[in-house]
């Protein structure tokens, strides 16, 4: 494949660049500690965004005008998407709703209740999270112990999910939970959507190193749901789950956030030896490794985009992005720091050099590691789907879940 522009992709890239220098919002109305994630000012910004892309045609590109998207190609899609990273446009707050969940919630609904859920989430007018992880069920997916019993034309839901990005601002979620725990455990799973008021769901948020709170765990008590909030079969759940994760890893491995050029641009600002640390050799080389890593990342991107493009599923290649770029990520904020010495501590936005986002990127850039699956995960996957390496041996194959050993 060639990986440069075409003539028509090379005049889209120039109209969307044109397009977001003319209506990209002033981040410089936000004082420094309102320009992190998260913080109701950055999040109220971003809404604007979302609606301001909206209303021009530039949110959901490829997504088939009936699903309120604007008919494009994934090839345009992953342009805007570059260009808006670009310019600096860094907002996560839509992403679990729009590249993870609804996608899949779409593959395997197509009634006129989840088609009403689209055009609220493209405007930003509703946040969505995800709802599989639970204490017991980190890694292992199909693992769940939170229950959906059926009562009449209603579901009971009972347990707990835990790691929920972004669950204490979202207004719906995509939840998995056991309905048959008889057969083998990913044979008894099934999805519903939630309203996220629903009486029943609590919300406590979970304090992170980096200062945040965007990881939440969400309690389950008799929360009654009608089965129209289903998402597709009694017992498929595990084929929504492998929809929701494909499309996580793509989105993820196709990175996003403080990139090389933003290190660039750190470097220039901190005196060294010889003028800046831009001016290190050591910097320099170290540099060009970052790059070629960077430019993994963005090719893998694009083997994705092919796959769509042609219309078949995000395949694994998201693993090997998503893997690469959370060790991109690490390695990227361990850098910046290295380079800012004494003043790599300073985590006040207010005095901090890019108000400190490097800074807070290194206390967050560790969970990158284990959310939307770990490392060793990813590592597994490549090996078994790309490699075509014997798969771990698996003791609880074919066993009904109830039979499953496990602590007290």
């Amino acid at each position: 494949m060639n990986f440069e522009d075409s003539p028509q992709e090379a005049a889209y890239r120039a109209k969307v660049r044109a397009w977001i220098a003319a209506n990209a919002p002033d981040m410089s109305v936000l004082a420094p500690e309102e320009r992190r994630a998260w913080h109701d000012a950055h999040k109220e910004i971003a809404r604007v965004w979302q609606e301001t892309k909206a209303d021009a045609g530039y949110v959901c590109i490829s997504w088939p005008k009936a699903w309120g998207g604007a008919g494009g190609t994934a090839i345009e899609e992953a342009i805007f998407g570059q260009e808006e990273n670009r310019a600096g446009l860094h907002f996560t707050y839509f992403m679990t709703g729009l590249h993870m969940l609804l996608p899949a919630l779409l593959e395997h609904n197509k009634d006129e209740l989840s088609l009403s859920l689209i055009p609220p989430a493209i405007r930003g007018e509703k946040i969505w999270c995800q709802l599989f992880s639970e204490p017991s069920s980190g890694s292992d997916s199909a693992g769940i112990r939170s229950a959906a019993v059926r009562d009449g034309e209603d579901w009971v839901i009972n347990g707990q999910k835990v790691w929920n990005s972004g669950a204490q601002i979202a207004d719906y979620g995509m939840l998995i939970a056991r309905t048959d725990p008889d057969v083998p455990k990913h044979k008894g799973l099934t999805a519903f959507w939630i309203d996220m008021t629903s009486p029943g769901v609590e919300v406590r948020p979970i304090k992170m190193m980096s200062g945040d709170n965007e990881l939440n765990e969400v309690f389950l008590t008799d929360v009654r749901i009608p089965d129209a909030q289903r998402v597709g079969d009694v017992g498929g759940g595990w084929k929504v789950v492998i929809s929701t994760l494909m499309n996580e890893r793509a989105a993820l491995g196709s990175g996003s956030g403080l990139s090389w050029r933003d290190i660039v641009k750190l470097a220039g600002q901190v005196p060294s030896w010889d003028g800046t640390a831009l001016d290190d050799p050591a910097f320099r080389e170290w540099l060009a490794d970052l790059y070629v890593d960077a430019e993994a990342i963005r090719l893998l991107s694009f083997r994705s985009l092919t796959s769509l493009s042609k219309g078949a599923a995000p395949g694994p290649e998201g693993s090997a992005g998503k893997l690469l770029w959370s060790g991109l990520a690490q390695n990227l904020s361990s850098q910046a720091l290295d380079i800012l010495d004494h003043a790599g501590l300073l985590d006040d936005p207010e005095e901090a050099l890019m108000n400190g986002a490097f800074q807070h990127r290194f206390l967050w850039a560790p969970g990158l590691r284990l959310g939307g699956g770990t490392d060793e995960i990813m590592k597994n996957i490549i090996a078994e789907r790309v490699l075509g390496l014997p798969g771990d041996v698996r003791v609880d194959k074919n066993v009904p879940f109830r039979e499953i050993p496990r602590g007290r």
